[in-house]
């Protein structure tokens, strides 16, 4: 069975809070960038499904060539072979574009049984791609994964973990699933893996390369959010007021009344 794990490059969540938007439209963020953590739960469970029945592992990142740093962790993780995607034709792809892209070099893959992502992205934090690369294949969608009970050749039992409660679900494969941090513990790589990551190279796959990918639905042009048109929102000012009065009635009456003025009750 071939597990395929889709990553992203991400700023490292110590310094997150230092992007800017006008640095999202740059692509200059001046910050480190990190495999998504998000996705290292999914490196791992394709790593640890791989060791119980066997398979073959991908890794795909779509991305400019800086991403090929989140696909060098996966392979250091263990990860057998990795494919980075990019091209000008894709910058500026929102969730649903960015999920075309993907499911085109999934397809590409040929015979391919689970694909496996992070729950979302620390920056985005939408969770729209995993869902849209399963309507683009026509495939199940599974999120919140937070364990793989059981997988064979046709089928894959999982839990979820919903506010609801938990979830046993059984479905058919190929399927996509998102993983939950609760799924497993990332393992560190070893000496042997960052040393594989390091000597191997990483060619992109760009537009020509995925001859059935619509042009017109990925991109800019394509994308529902307009990136150029972001802003952070303006801080929120607040101010704290200790009500006064002789009693604890006093200074209920005195909170109603206050609250009546500004229109709350």
């Amino acid at each position: 069975m071939k597990y395929i794990v889709c990553v992203v490059l991400t700023p490292d969540t110590e310094q997150l809070s230092e992007v800017q938007p006008q640095d999202v439209v740059s692509g200059d963020l001046g910050v480190t960038m990190v495999l998504n953590p998000w996705d290292e739960f999914a490196v791992e469970e394709a790593l640890q499904l791989q060791e119980q029945v066997e398979g073959e592992t991908v890794a795909l990142a779509l991305g400019s060539q800086e991403s090929v740093e989140a696909l060098r962790r996966a392979i250091a993780m263990g990860i057998e072979s990795a494919v980075l995607l990019s091209d000008p034709a894709f910058d500026g792809s929102d969730a649903w574009g960015t999920a075309h892209v993907l499911a085109q070099a999934i397809q590409a893959q040929g015979d391919y049984g689970l694909i496996l992502a992070g729950k979302q992205s620390v920056d985005g934090a939408s969770g729209l791609v995993a869902a849209g690369i399963a309507v683009h294949l026509g495939v199940p969608f599974l999120s919140q994964v937070a364990k793989v009970v059981e997988i064979t050749e046709d089928s894959i039992t999982v839990r979820r973990v919903l506010d609801e409660g938990v979830q046993t679900v059984r479905t058919s494969l190929p399927a996509v699933i998102s993983v939950s941090k609760e799924i497993n513990e990332p393992r560190y790589p070893n000496f042997m893996g960052v040393r594989k990551a390091a000597r191997m190279a990483y060619p992109a796959a760009t537009l020509k390369d995925l001859p059935s990918l619509d042009a017109g639905r990925i991109g800019s042009r394509a994308a529902l959010i307009e990136w150029t048109n972001l802003r952070k929102p303006p801080a929120r000012k607040s101010e704290c007021q200790f009500i006064e009065g002789a009693t604890a009635a006093d200074q209920a009456a005195t909170l109603v009344d206050r609250l009546i003025a500004e229109k709350v009750i």
